[in-house]
């Protein structure tokens, strides 16, 4: 397991005066500002956002249609389209929560929001090694993650945004949530919190190259699946815990659900653990298909160096 330091971060506001800094700050006020709007305004603009993501960036598009096509091979090609557009409309949605996330106390959106199956995680922290609290890539995520917040103490591992001053808006917004936000490398920092029998936010369902993975089913397809989650568990001890949080479809308002921890996990067999991941990411995706990140390239790493792109033109 890799223990590579993570980037220094620097989250100081007063790093980020010069011009070259304020077009992202206006564009940080055109969230806050648009946060403020009320959680129906705010979804109605978010398909609006989609509806032109749609049509605006065929490349997203594409990718989006080849993954649809893979996992849902019994739609027919109307309803794979029906799909995927709806899947734009969602994550503009998600885009606007963002600002929910960073700029609104959450507390705001608890007469909205059920939480369900919470007695899962009280038992698996009365064992005292900590959880891996394994979430996905949801269009709810940042809006989500801070409204599990209101019902567990949690600390979050996290992607660094490209752009240092979005990311200090970033950081400081779920460090306000959050007990601590992690850089996604950090891996001994993980372990010292888990070891503090803290849960740690988690999620492994992206391609991370071919660099310690095993090519594992989702929706019956072979896809790159990172092992570190195998190797936490054996370090720390901790329960993984698989999680999700959704937006409900006819009236604003989110449920977030906790499920019992993996069985015999670590198993000794990185495949089999790996498939039981996959397969317990894919069972909430499969709640409400529209809502999760399609737009990424799920199946970009091949199981052999040779075998075609599934995202490139000429394979379809």
């Amino acid at each position: 397991m890799s223990k590579r330091p993570s980037r220094k971060r620097d989250t100081r506001y007063t790093q980020y005066r010069h011009p070259r800094w304020w077009p992202t700050w206006m564009g940080i006020g055109l969230m806050w500002l648009m946060s403020r709007l009320p959680l129906r305004w705010q979804w109605r603009l978010g398909k609006l956002i989609g509806e032109l993501a749609y049509r605006l960036i065929p490349r997203r598009r594409h990718i989006t249609e080849v993954n649809i096509r893979l996992c849902f091979p019994a739609l027919s090609p109307e309803e794979q389209q029906q799909l995927v557009r709806k899947t734009f409309r969602s994550n503009g949605i998600g885009m606007m929560e963002i600002g929910l996330a960073w700029f609104r106390d959450p507390r705001s959106f608890l007469p909205v929001t059920t939480v369900h199956g919470l007695e899962h995680v009280d038992e698996a922290l009365a064992k005292g090694n900590g959880i891996l609290l394994l979430g996905g890539h949801y269009s709810t995520l940042d809006l989500g993650g801070s409204l599990v917040t209101e019902f567990i103490e949690a600390d979050v591992m996290q992607r660094d945004h490209n752009n240092p001053l979005m990311n200090a808006v970033m950081t400081r917004a779920r460090e306000r949530r959050y007990g601590v936000a992690l850089d996604s490398r950090n891996l001994r920092g993980l372990l010292k919190q888990l070891r503090r029998n803290r849960v740690v936010w988690y999620a492994t369902d992206q391609d991370y190259g071919r660099k310690g993975i095993v090519f594992a089913p989702f929706f019956g397809v072979p896809a790159g699946s990172i092992t570190a989650t195998s190797r936490i568990a054996e370090h720390s001890g901790c329960a993984v815990v698989p999680f999700s949080h959704f937006r409900r479809e006819h009236e604003p308002g989110y449920d977030i659900y906790f499920h019992p921890p993996l069985e015999s996990f670590p198993s000794g067999d990185d495949l089999a653990d790996a498939t039981l991941v996959n397969r317990s990411i894919e069972q909430e995706v499969r709640r409400f298909p529209d809502q999760y990140l399609w737009m990424h390239r799920r199946f970009k790493t091949r199981p052999s160096k040779d075998d075609p792109d599934l995202y490139s033109k000429e394979a379809h």
